[in-house]
């Protein structure tokens, strides 16, 4: 194999960073990283580690803020159904039933639904 005198001096000053006690241990782990990158399994192995660790922390940041809402989401929803179940009487099966309606039409809209709909519905428009 030939290289360019600039490569080899180059390749000769990484050779203590990369670990490697020969120019060919040197290229071997450079083909093994250079194929891993072009196949992009796992790109995480070819990034700068800080760059690495930057996004997983947010990642981290955003998941948490994710279940911090949801959390306070869900505490307000079981707030207005045991207020609205204190003051309406429906019955087991039509619960059930709405229950159902309310599970299509959030699997139709990808869960964007609003009240209007509601509201339209429950007064027998749709």
């Amino acid at each position: 194999m030939w290289m360019y005198p600039s490569t080899l001096a180059v390749m000769d000053s990484a050779l203590e960073k990369g670990n490697c006690k020969s120019r060919s241990e040197f290229l071997e782990q450079a083909a093994l990283f250079y194929a891993g990158y072009l196949s992009g399994e796992d790109a995480c192995d070819y990034l700068p580690p800080a760059l690495v660790s930057a996004l997983r922390g947010t990642l981290q940041d955003s998941e948490n803020r994710t279940a911090r809402l949801l959390f306070k989401l869900a505490v307000e929803v079981s707030i207005m159904m045991n207020v609205l179940a204190s003051e309406l009487e429906i019955n087991e099966s039509d619960l059930e039933k709405l229950r159902a309606r309310c599970v299509r039409e959030v699997k139709r809209t990808n869960g964007s639904v609003s009240f209007q709909e509601a509201v339209r519905y429950q007064k027998g428009v749709d």
